[in-house]
């Protein structure tokens, strides 16, 4: 199969060893993946701030770079969830369609697609799993505590043969983050407090990683982290999982 993989331009820009991370990922899993080097950005910041008709231009080059694969995958709920929901073409409307029913999170798509349960790789530390609120409740990356039904989550059941790793259980593990997109800048205070007390569950369980699948929640709870001096760290999922051997 051919990969095309998406790397969001927040990752790109800041968080560029999570992109590598993911290609190796992928490769060793026996993927024959490329990076289309004219992509930009989804457009996801300009739709969730009201602006979705001013993301033609950004639909339009996400098509021509992501058109011919038959899978995309991206290691970012959020960005996933924006092009399965909003990507659309006036002039191509079914290579639009069909990315749209191709564009993967990384987590999903190395449970769903490449049917892979967990993976064997080698991470000694105490580790809390954020559950971000794109992934589950837009993706169905893992069950929602409010619901009656079978907690499953696809991120945990990947780590579970790490070697070392404890996977800690947190008291609320879907409690959002306050990092939300534009939120956290036109509500600065409201989502900093979020964030404190998402992060507080982590540290009353001693963890030493906070890790989840999309480094955009991580990187507003690394902020905090850092002003607060903490010794807690994030890592993405993708570099986790990295660690298993080609």
């Amino acid at each position: 199969m051919k990969v095309g993989l998406f790397i969001p331009c927040y990752v790109d820009q800041f968080y560029p060893k999570i992109g590598i991370a993911t290609l190796e990922l992928l490769q060793k899993l026996g993927c024959d993946v490329d990076f289309p080097m004219k992509q930009t950005c989804c457009g996801q910041p300009m739709a969730n701030s009201g602006y979705q008709h001013l993301t033609k231009g950004c639909d339009a080059n996400f098509i021509a770079n992501f058109a011919s694969f038959d899978y995309i995958v991206c290691p970012s709920g959020s960005c996933v969830l924006h092009v399965k929901e909003h990507l659309h073409s006036e002039t191509d409307i079914e290579s639009a369609a069909k990315i749209r029913s191709a564009v993967y999170e990384l987590t999903e798509f190395i449970t769903d697609i490449l049917k892979i349960k967990s993976i064997e790789g080698n991470f000694p530390f105490k580790v809390g799993m954020h559950q971000s609120c794109h992934g589950q409740r837009g993706l169905k990356l893992s069950q929602m505590s409010e619901l009656n039904a079978p907690y499953f989550s696809k991120p945990e059941q990947l780590l579970t043969n790490i070697k070392g790793l404890n996977l800690m259980t947190l008291s609320r593990k879907d409690e959002c983050c306050g990092f939300g997109g534009t939120f956290c800048v036109t509500e600065e205070a409201i989502s900093v407090k979020m964030g404190q007390d998402r992060i507080k569950d982590h540290e009353e369980h001693h963890v030493d990683y906070i890790t989840g699948a999309d480094m955009s929640c991580l990187m507003h709870m690394e902020g905090i982290l850092r002003r607060e001096e903490s010794s807690i760290k994030t890592i993405h999922i993708a570099e986790i999982l990295n660690t298993l051997k080609a």
